[in-house]
This record gives C-alpha cells, structure tokens and sequence, in this order.
C-alpha cells in the first residue's frame, strides 16, 4: 500500500482524495497557488507546497513545480484528480519515471484514450458503434465546413483531450465555423493545455449514458454502473442520475460489455468512464475519460463501493476486491447527484458568479452526501472550475430519490455567489425529467427559467452579533506551507488612507445577468473575467444583442453584448485585460 500521495489538484476532488487517503491510513500532500493558500484541500492536508502563480497555467498546470513538491515531499503516489493533468500522458510519464506511482490508467491507454481521436478507433476495434465524425484532427475551417456540408448542420467541434464540455462548440451554419473553432481551441488550450480538435454529426434529442469502469494491474476489468448525465447547458453536467433507466431490456449490460472491451483494448486499468449517446433504441460510443469523473459519488452511493478506495489499492498492485458477478449484487436503489456551481442561472444565462462564499450549510438527513471544496468564507475564484460542491442522495427508488434530492436543495444555504439551486430545482420538479422524457439539449431549449431571478444579498448582522473570530496567518518556509490561526474581535481590517468603495467595487459584489447598463451605451461586464477577444472596432455600427468582445471567467466564454444600437465610439480593453464586474468595456453613441 502506498504510504504519501500528492494530489496534484484543488477544490472538492483534492478534498475528496484526500479523505479516501487519510481513512487508509496514508499520508497526504496538497499543492496551492497563490489565490488557494488558505484553501479547504490545504487546510486538510498534512503537508502542503507552494506552487506559485494565480492562473492555472501558472500553477497546476506548472509540470516543474509539481515534480518539484513530488521530490521534497517524498510522496510515492500521485493521484491527479480530474481537469489538469488527469489526462495528460506526459505528465504521468514524468511522475512514474521517477519512481512514483501513477493514481490513474497507464499512460500509453492516456495516450490513446485521453485523445478523442484515438479512442474512437479504438472503440472500432472494439466493436462499439460510433457517432459519424472524423478520425483525425482538424486542423482548418474548411475540414470542419466540408463535414457539415457532408453530414448536414449542426456538427460539433470537441477538444481532442478534453472532456466535461470544455472546448466543445457547437455549429449550425457554416459561417459560423470559424469562430465556433477559435473559441472551443482557445478554451481547450486553457483548461487542458492542449488545443487539438475533432468534429463529429450532433444529434437532435440524444441522452448522455456513461459506464464507469475500474480495472487492475492483472489484466481484470468490471464495469461498476451506468449513469445518466442528460440534464445539461453549455454541454456541461448539472445533474447526474444512476443507474440509467427507461432505455429498454439488455441496453445497460451491452453497454458495460462494450464499455469493457474498449477498455481492455488499451490494456486499461484504474478507474475510467465510457461515454455514450443513446437515442431511439440504440447507442453510440461517445469518448473515453481517463480518469476519475466528477460524478463518481453518485455511482458509489448504489453500489457501497468508494471507487477513490479502489483507484489507490489498483495503483499499489493490488487485484480488484470483486469480480464482475460480485459488483452486480452491490446496487440498491437509485441515486442522483447535483452539482452545485457558482453560475447565475437567472434567465438561463447561467453567468458565472465568481466571490467569497459569505455563508455555506450543508444539508442533512438520511441519503444524503455533500462534497465540498469550500466552506463559509471561502473565496471562488474567477480564474478556475466553478465548483462549489456536489449534492449526492440516494433513494430506494428514482422517485424518492427527486423527491428527497428537492428537500435537500431547499435547505441548502449558500450566500455571497450566485448558485445553480434554482435551475436544479427547476429540472428536478419538471414533469419530463421525472418522466425520463429530456435530453442533452432539454435544458437550453425547453426548460423555462424566465422566472429565476438573482439571489438577494444576505442582510448584514447586527453590531450586537459581533463576537470572536478565527483568523489564520499563513507562513512559508521554503514553499512548504504552515498555518498559525487565532481568535480575536470581528473588526474591520482598513488600510490607512483606503479609498471609498468605487462603482466598480460595489458591482463586483452584484450578480447582474445583464451586459449592458439599461440601454445607456455602456457596455459592462456582468462578472470578473479577462477579455480574450474584441469583436468591434471604433466606428463600426453595431445591432442591440450583437456581441462586442468575448470575456472568459471560470474556464467559460461569454459573449457580452451591446444592449442599443449605435456606433461604437470608444473601446476600452484589449485582448488579454482583466476586467472586474461592472466595468464598461465599450461605449455605444
């Protein structure tokens, strides 16, 4: 059994591994930026480094500095979470060259399973039916607007090495290629490092099924459960379900078999999911995921089985704990898990909603699970994932398991971000979602959420509620990371000759789903985020609801729009600028 892992992650999955870890008894090691100093995954490590910057660029995704915290903390595994480098075969292979275990499949199953591409072929080689799309890369507009004009719009540009819908784009019409194909490339290359595309035919009312699977160092492999993930936006999950029901006698075994030799086609082992498109009767291979999913806890909750457990004891040489036939026996009942982000669904816009978390309760009960990577006073940051926590309840049968998963929401307290709860709730009352009826695209296209308005800022306390507080500081010896904490009166820390709180200060702290200020001719920027692009220039007459500059946040790009009709008469960023909430970016005369 391996004695010290690192995570080389942040936020609830860190947090997650790092109690699997601690309950077997093993040491961990947690890596931070800058902005996660004081993070929860930091705090409830037992050794903490350095890794420096503020992007992730400049710090999980910062190759050197990891191996760095690898070596002086002498850990000798490495569990690397999900996003980053959990799919990223040169960085296993550099933490296995040194001798480290890998938390993860082999790196030569990374390489061709981590790529879209590959894994399609292989999915071939394996027998499972794949969605018409390319088995190369797509280096050009032109290869994307041929396939379209082949196959028929709309057709879907994915980032190769990518997964949970980053960097996935979908095109209706062909004059929207190529910037349909700039941004899904912009946004692979920033959350996964990597901006190779593929384009595959986007089906019309599809659901997304998904067979997690776990196989060991000795050539055995089982498929643990089928999970449905079809409540989506922006072609990422916001509730998962398992197992996955309504799709018809023998569907769910043929599944997890072709799920199984795929997997065993790459000689892969460790934890992984296999990725499907069901529709009418029949189903698609979708892609592999090379790593532990987001959504694993809903598939522990029917089975009893932790499959973090399992990815430990497989990457120390240890033989799956149950066979095929054992696994089966294990599922009871039905579990659905919500995940909770910080995103203003107001409108269906679900803007991000970056901020410190004033006020977080968990709920409580019998079934229910929370997993978190922050806790009351807790900052979310613009510049990474936007998950605040997952929900996971169980139920004995589906029906129990919405009603119970509602309950829950509505106890659920979070304060100082916007959340999803509202749309959450929305999906899990509507008729079609308890009838199995939606799909991938039900939520953006038929889910009425002109009702959802902006959470109200929580009233301030009254001066008589004033008691002690916990305040930590935190020192750095070498870049290893110790903490100090000390309880002292609630007082206002203000710097001498501090200024007054600017228009732009009180807006960061405001959740406007709008893009521009009531038709004045100022555009601003709904949340904090960098420009990546101007779409306009001084001059140029623009239309109300046309988009003039491109503004990521969380790892999303959004487009903000002019709300009046006008000339553009100044522009006020550049590509690159970071911008707060609030903040004019371009003025319409």
């Amino acid at each position: 059994m391996l004695q010290k892992i690192l995570i080389a992650n942040r936020g609830e999955i860190a947090v997650r591994v790092i109690r699997a870890a601690r309950e077997l008894g093993i040491k961990t090691v947690a890596v931070y930026s800058e902005l996660d100093r004081n993070a929860l995954h930091v705090r409830l490590a037992d050794e903490a480094y350095a890794l420096g910057g503020q992007t992730a660029t400049e710090s999980y995704l910062n190759t050197h500095m990891i191996l760095e915290a690898v070596e002086r903390s002498g850990a000798d595994g490495v569990h690397p979470g999900y996003g980053f480098f959990s799919e990223n075969a040169d960085f296993a292979r550099a933490i296995t060259e040194k001798g480290v275990a890998w938390i993860g499949p082999p790196p030569a199953a990374i390489d061709e399973m981590g790529d879209k591409v590959s894994s399609r072929k292989a999915a071939l080689r394996g027998g499972a039916p794949i969605v018409p799309g390319t088995t190369e890369f797509v280096t050009s507009a032109q290869e994307i607007t041929d396939f379209g004009n082949e196959y028929g719009f709309p057709v879907a540009i994915k980032a190769a090495y990518g997964g949970g819908g980053r960097g996935m784009k979908v095109v209706k019409s062909a004059d929207e290629v190529q910037s349909a194909m700039d941004s899904a490339q912009r946004e692979a290359k920033a959350f996964f490092g990597r901006d190779e595309i593929y384009v595959e035919k986007y089906l019309t009312w599809p659901r997304h099924v998904e067979v997690q699977i776990v196989g060991d160092q000795h050539g055995n492999v089982v498929w643990v459960s089928t999970r449905d993930c079809s409540a989506q936006r922006r072609h990422q999950k916001l509730i998962e379900e398992a197992p996955s029901v309504g799709m018809g006698p023998g569907i769910e075994e043929a599944m997890g078999e072709a799920a199984i030799k795929a997997a065993k086609a790459v000689g892969y082992y460790n934890a992984g999911t296999v990725e499907f498109i069901y529709q009418d009767g029949e189903f698609f291979f979708l892609e592999m995921n090379t790593r532990l999913q987001v959504e694993h806890p809903v598939t522990e909750v029917i089975t009893g089985i932790d499959l973090v457990e399992w990815q430990i004891r497989v990457a120390s040489g240890e033989t799956l704990p149950m066979t095929q036939e054992e696994v089966a026996t294990q599922r009871r009942g039905h579990g659905i898990e919500v995940r909770i982000n910080a995103e203003n669904p107001a409108g269906g816009k679900f803007l991000p909603s970056p901020g410190t978390v004033s006020k977080l309760v968990a709920p409580d009960g019998f079934g229910i699970r929370f997993d978190a990577g922050y806790e009351s006073g807790d900052t979310v940051s613009q510049f990474y994932d936007n998950l605040v926590g997952k929900l996971i309840v169980w139920g004995k049968d589906r029906p129990t398991a919405i009603a119970r998963t509602i309950r829950a929401l509505e106890e659920m307290v979070v304060e100082g971000v916007a959340t999803t709860i509202p749309a959450d709730l929305a999906i899990l009352r509507h008729p079609e979602f308890q009838a199995m009826e939606h799909s991938t695209k039900w939520v953006e296209e038929k889910l009425d959420l002109s009702g959802v308005e902006p959470p109200k800022p929580p009233a301030p306390a009254h001066e008589d509620e004033a008691a002690l507080v916990q305040r930590s500081t935190t020192v750095e010896v070498n870049g290893k990371r110790f903490d100090v904490k000390m309880w002292v009166p609630d007082m206002p820390m203000v710097a001498a000759g501090a200024p007054k709180a600017t228009k732009k200060a009180r807006a960061a702290h405001g959740h406007g789903s709008g893009s521009g200020s009531s038709g004045s001719g100022n555009v601003e920027v709904p949340m904090q985020g960098t420009i990546v692009k101007v779409l306009v220039e001084v001059g140029q007459a623009v239309e109300e609801g046309q988009a003039v500059v491109v503004l990521e946040a969380m790892k999303m790009e959004n487009q903000i729009n002019a709300e009046k009709a006008g000339t553009v008469k100044e522009i006020k960023v550049k590509a690159g600028d970071t911008v707060g909430a609030g903040d004019v970016v371009v003025v319409i005369a």
